[in-house]
């Protein structure tokens, strides 16, 4: 069995804040146990504060943007001081080679070694004004298994997760500062619209691909963001394990993962199933007028 955990929690700009969250959480974890432990997109130094043609979404500016990080700098040194011999995946503000260059970024790594890398491909609602978007996805061989890295938004695009599945993925970790809506957010935020979307695409993203999916996400409040938590665990099922609902906190489940796959890919198996012979315009990159118009057609037929 391994032992699997993802947290719900707030992370700003103060690192020694965001770093002493970390060893909370992860002193916990391994009191329980845990394997892999999963921490929200952004758990060094905080997300944007707001989101939109505003606030510090304004490319090349530092005003309110999180701290650019390197792959080989202190800041990531300093959790792995913390995290020891425990895999953990984490997000952050990477600093490319160049210098500028910003991605919304996570990593997967122990204490002596960064397994790999994400650069977060989907970027909504003027991301893109404060980061550069990564192009792929990569699964990544780690003492649990094989793991995928996504961020926040790519969970709202099935073949995100369907990549990394083909890849072989066993494991995807969702790490995400998802908000609640802007307008008409409900009393109750378990119910709010975003919510809803948040736990779904998890469950369903899980189910799609027959494997076990793993969300993370920021709680309570940043800027003008309101965040909805749920962090969760989710089998290839579709059964969540266990979640930490509005709460901060942590949700922790064992897994067998190769028992469960030998069970849930006994009859029913979708990778195997798929029929890419029909799913062309999947892979259609022509966005001319013509194709475009094609497109508005299918969808209004």
């Amino acid at each position: 069995m391994t032992t699997i955990a993802t947290v719900a929690a707030n992370f700003t700009r103060d690192l020694e804040q965001n770093y002493q969250a970390i060893t909370d959480h992860v002193a916990r974890a391994r009191a329980q146990g845990v394997d892999f432990l999963v921490f929200p997109e952004a758990a060094i130094g905080g997300y944007l504060s707001s989101l939109g043609n505003h606030g510090d979404t304004i490319k090349n500016t530092t005003r309110s943007l999180p701290p650019a990080i390197r792959l080989d700098g202190p800041e990531i040194a300093r959790v792995q001081s913390i995290i020891g011999n425990m895999v953990v995946a984490i997000g952050f503000c990477e600093l490319a080679d160049d210098g500028h260059t910003r991605y919304n970024a996570a990593a997967i790594l122990d204490g002596t070694h960064v397994y790999g890398t994400y650069r977060k491909v989907h970027q909504p609602l003027g991301e893109n004004m404060s980061y550069s978007s990564g192009t792929d996805w990569d699964v990544f061989d780690t003492p649990i298994g094989r793991v995928g890295l996504q961020i926040c938004y790519d969970k709202a695009f099935p073949e995100a997760a369907r990549v990394m599945a083909l890849k072989g993925a066993e494991i995807i970790a969702s790490l995400s500062a998802w908000p609640a809506a802007r307008t008409a957010t409900a009393e109750n935020l378990q119910d709010d619209r975003w919510t809803y979307r948040f736990n779904l695409f998890d469950t369903a993203r899980a189910l799609d691909n027959q494997v076990f999916w793993i969300a993370s996400n920021q709680a309570g409040t940043f800027g003008s963001l309101r965040y909805v938590a749920n962090a969760k665990i989710v089998d290839p099922g579709g059964n969540i394990l266990d979640t930490t609902l509005l709460d901060e906190g942590m949700a922790v489940a064992d897994i067998d993962i190769e028992g469960t796959f030998r069970t849930m890919r006994a009859g029913m198996f979708h990778l195997r199933d798929r029929r890419p012979d029909a799913y062309g315009l999947l892979t259609e990159t022509d966005t001319d007028a013509s194709t475009g118009a094609q497109w508005r057609a299918l969808a209004h037929a």
